[in-house]
């Protein structure tokens, strides 16, 4: 039986994938931040619809699934008050693009863009009819400032479309009406008197240019709500290739939100906190729920076995993206302090090592499964000893060179091999590697 896929591939009309924005029935998942294509970027993507060009594959999730619950947000200009609240699908790719083109197209105000210097700028956009039909697209679409006056040099008056007759007299067509033109097309043949003519050219126009916008379709891939959470993240890495980088840590912040909790604002606090020692400057949000996803996934391993599981049979303690993903609102506010405290101590004991900045660090990676040993220490293992067999591990593991790849399954290793040496049981594996202990053949206990 083959297996069952979790997308949909199809074509939508674009007219009716903005409705559906104006309604709050696409919206964004809350991570994706405002981010609209400049002026020059509009401009051409509104020309290739004019042709009928491909303007490239959307990609849009289905909500519904429990366990990828994201806040969503509507897209920017879109009106609370004409939206629904609950989106039936979120947009992973084609933000800029579907943004842009609700904006220029449907949503009846002016369009917030940015120009070649990257600056804000607030612009309309027309089509001027004659160039249109002379197949001149990419020259037919035009952008004005919000006041509809283009200047030159001098105070010089390149442009004026103040006004709808100015409009009408010099031919061009506001693209803001290009999905409900009647009105303006019959004030267009009253300001021209019905002049056969100029009938004809908008009887061309309505044919060769909206008709093409009114009947354009779309590619979209849908993912299914059973997709699973990991396989949307890894979507995101490969599709998302402008706006915010997208990893685990921007889907546990959407996921967080719709608990009301607003993960980047806490790791915000936290790592001006964590800052305050020099070795942790550079530390990555990554870095920090990698060492909560090792406690977390140990509790449960440890709860397993308890309840009667066998030990081979039990969760594996690991930190990889799949299971920073299943990290839940309760399982960060368990171990999020404790964490702190693990880099924090993990930062003073590299500095009794002498090791004072990151750029000092052999391995920046070894500072997870560090952070993640300090926190789960209690009280009664905080010896001497202990930091002795720490210095150790660490040194064997800079010297043996064993955390400049496949770390993660490494770091799952780590912590509970530690743990067990400390409360007397055998010596940590990398300690006992040959290679990573000094000529002197002295056997370690």
């Amino acid at each position: 039986m083959l297996p069952t896929t979790t997308f949909d591939s199809t074509k939508r009309p674009l007219r009716e994938l903005l409705q559906e924005i104006a309604a709050g029935q696409i919206q964004l998942p809350d991570f994706q931040r405002g981010w609209i294509w400049d002026d020059a970027h509009l401009t051409s993507l509104l020309a290739s619809i004019s042709s009928s060009y491909p303007i490239g594959a959307l990609m849009l999730l289905e909500t519904g699934n429990p366990d990828v619950k994201f806040k969503p947000r509507l897209v920017e200009s879109v009106s609370p008050k004409n939206a629904m609240g609950n989106p039936d699908q979120l947009i992973l790719d084609g933000q800029q693009r579907l943004t842009s083109l609700y904006q220029a197209l449907s949503a009846g105000k002016v369009v917030e863009t940015r120009d070649d210097r990257g600056n804000a700028v607030n612009k309309w956009y027309y089509v001027e009819m004659a160039k249109a039909l002379n197949n001149d697209r990419e020259e037919s679409i035009v952008s004005v400032p919000e006041s509809r006056v283009v200047m030159g040099f001098g105070k010089q008056v390149l442009l004026d479309l103040s006004t709808p007759e100015k409009e009408y007299q010099q031919g061009y067509f506001p693209l803001s009406k290009i999905f409900d033109c009647a009105e303006w097309r019959s004030a267009y043949s009253q300001y021209w008197d019905y002049d056969k003519p100029k009938q004809k050219t908008w009887d061309a126009f309505e044919r060769e240019v909206i008709k093409r916008f009114e009947q354009y379709l779309v590619p979209v891939i849908l993912l299914k709500k059973d997709t699973p959470k990991e396989a949307v993240c890894l979507v995101f890495e490969k599709v998302n290739t402008g706006g915010v980088p997208l990893n685990v840590f921007e889907l546990l912040t959407a996921t967080f939100a719709a608990d009301d909790f607003n993960l980047r604002e806490d790791w915000s606090d936290r790592s001006k906190s964590l800052g305050k020692h020099k070795i942790l400057r550079d530390l990555q949000n990554t870095d920090f729920l990698q060492a909560v996803s090792l406690l977390t996934t140990r509790d449960r391993r440890d709860a397993a076995i308890e309840a009667g599981t066998k030990v081979d049979d039990a969760p594996g303690i690991s930190c990889k993206r799949k299971d920073i993903l299943k990290l839940t609102l309760g399982d960060y506010n368990k171990w999020a302090n404790a964490v702190v405290l693990g880099f924090e101590g993990a930062a003073k004991f590299l500095f009794s090592q002498r090791i004072f900045a990151g750029r000092d660090l052999p391995y920046r990676t070894q500072l997870v499964p560090l952070a993640a040993i300090y926190a789960a220490l209690t009280k009664e293992l905080r010896t001497d000893t202990t930091k002795t067999r720490t210095t150790r591990w660490y040194w064997s593991g800079v010297f043996g060179e064993l955390y400049g790849s496949a770390v993660e399954s490494r770091f799952a290793k780590d912590l509970p091999q530690m743990l067990k040496w400390f409360e007397g049981g055998p010596v940590h594996q990398s300690v006992n590697c040959p290679f990573c202990r000094p000529a002197t053949n002295r056997r370690y206990t």
